[in-house]
């Protein structure tokens, strides 16, 4: 009994601890398990809700989705269809344009063949034309008949207005050409009593002041001062070359240095004009003025076919002697000693100028001092004296002036003639009436 009741006071013990320790702890932790199952029964629900909604939001963008699709696809089809139509109708417009490119191209190409063709047949009828011409004119009567055809419409031309200058002054203006005109008045006076020595020294004289002038170029500037006094430009020249140059020559450079030049070129070119005059004087009182004239035009002749000589003697960097000495190798002695002493002053004197040119126009001036104009004459084969003398007389009366011709071979022109007279030219040639044919054969 006494273990029945200990045992039931131990259970009883037991019990209370239980009640007193256990229980508390173990129904909070269940209270706290409940509450919290409670929180997760509630956040349960509360994301099922949740998810519900999100079904429905997603349905509905699902829904709005399919809609905003179906808008695009009909968008981009209305707008597919709108672009389509704008590709075919610029298509058709591209397609159109180039049609009407095309048919404008084939136009061209067909007028520019026509062209072409038309070129051609005209050009081969002008080459055609031109071999039976040659073939015509073959025949030195035939050849001689387009000559005098060519005189007879020459013949019928109104005098010509064209005023010949003097190879001198040509190129002058009015200044310097007054004043060398006054020049040259002096220079007749000073040379009405020399003699053939001295009109030789004159020349010398004056060339070695034209020399001398181009190594000084301050002095030519002073002697050719407009702004300077002509008594001080005289007077400095008698400074320098008093004593130094014959007394004629001293009185020709005075009377250049005392006139009005429009450049320092004008001075120095006016001196060596006098200086070419007092040779050309010497010929002209030992009668040889004529025969001068003609060795002048025939070396001027034989420049136009030695480029090669041209270049040798208008370079004037090199001493002149040099250029002295080809002049005489190339004369041989074969020229009279007036010709020989103006080609090498000439060639002597060069300072930028074309040794062709310069001799051209050395040839002129001497036939301007015999008081007649140059006809330089081209013709394809030697004319007649009767022809010569007709035309003589008929540039004579056109030009109101004795004319003296210089006639040159070309059997280019094929017949007829060309006449240069100053920068007039008269083209009555075969050769330019055929050239004018082929350029002129229509589009």
């Amino acid at each position: 009994m006494s273990t029945f009741i200990g045992q039931l006071i131990g259970f009883a013990v037991i019990v209370f601890l239980l009640v007193k320790f256990v229980v508390p702890p173990v129904r909070n932790m269940m209270r706290n398990q409940q509450e919290a199952v409670r929180t997760q029964l509630a956040e349960h629900a509360e994301a099922e809700k949740k998810v519900a909604d999100a079904d429905k939001e997603h349905a509905k963008a699902l829904e709005e989705a399919k809609a905003e699709a179906a808008r695009v696809v009909e968008e981009a089809r209305h707008d597919a269809e709108k672009i389509a139509e704008q590709l075919r109708a610029q298509a058709d417009a591209e397609l159109e344009r180039i049609k009407v490119q095309g048919a404008q191209q084939v136009q061209l190409l067909r007028q520019q063949l026509i062209r072409e063709l038309r070129q051609s047949l005209g050009a081969e009828s002008v080459r055609r034309a031109g071999d039976l011409v040659r073939d015509f004119v073959s025949n030195p009567a035939e050849r001689s008949a387009a000559v005098d055809r060519f005189l007879a419409e020459l013949e019928e031309m109104a005098p010509s207005s064209t005023v010949i200058s003097d190879a001198a002054t040509a190129n002058l203006r009015a200044a310097s050409r007054e004043s060398l005109l006054a020049t040259v008045g002096d220079f007749d006076r000073v040379v009405g009593g020399l003699d053939s020595d001295g009109l030789t020294r004159l020349a010398d004289d004056l060339a070695s002041v034209v020399k001398l002038l181009y190594r000084e170029t301050v002095l030519a500037r002073h002697l050719s001062d407009q702004s300077g006094i002509p008594s001080a430009r005289v007077a400095l020249a008698d400074r320098v070359l008093s004593g130094k140059v014959s007394g004629p020559a001293l009185e020709v450079v005075r009377s250049a240095v005392g006139q009005r030049w429009s450049s320092t070129s004008d001075l120095l070119r006016a001196i060596q004009h006098t200086a070419r005059l007092a040779l050309l004087v010497r010929a002209e009182r030992e009668n040889q003025l004529e025969d001068v004239e003609d060795e002048l035009f025939r070396f001027s002749r034989v420049l136009d076919t030695e480029t090669r000589l041209i270049s040798l003697l208008s370079d004037y960097i090199p001493p002149a002697d040099g250029r002295v000495a080809l002049v005489t190798n190339v004369l041989g002695g074969r020229a009279s000693k007036n010709a020989a002493d103006l080609l090498r002053q000439t060639v002597e004197l060069l300072h930028g100028e074309r040794a062709d040119e310069a001799v051209r126009e050395l040839a002129n001036l001497a036939v301007s001092r015999r008081g007649e104009i140059v006809a330089h004459v081209r013709a394809a084969a030697e004319l007649t004296d009767a022809q010569t003398t007709r035309l003589t007389e008929v540039l004579t009366r056109i030009y109101g002036h004795p004319v003296s011709l210089q006639l040159a071979i070309d059997p280019e022109l094929i017949g007829g003639l060309t006449i240069a007279v100053g920068d007039e030219v008269i083209d009555g040639s075969l050769a330019s009436k055929l050239a004018a044919a082929e350029t002129q054969l229509p589009d």
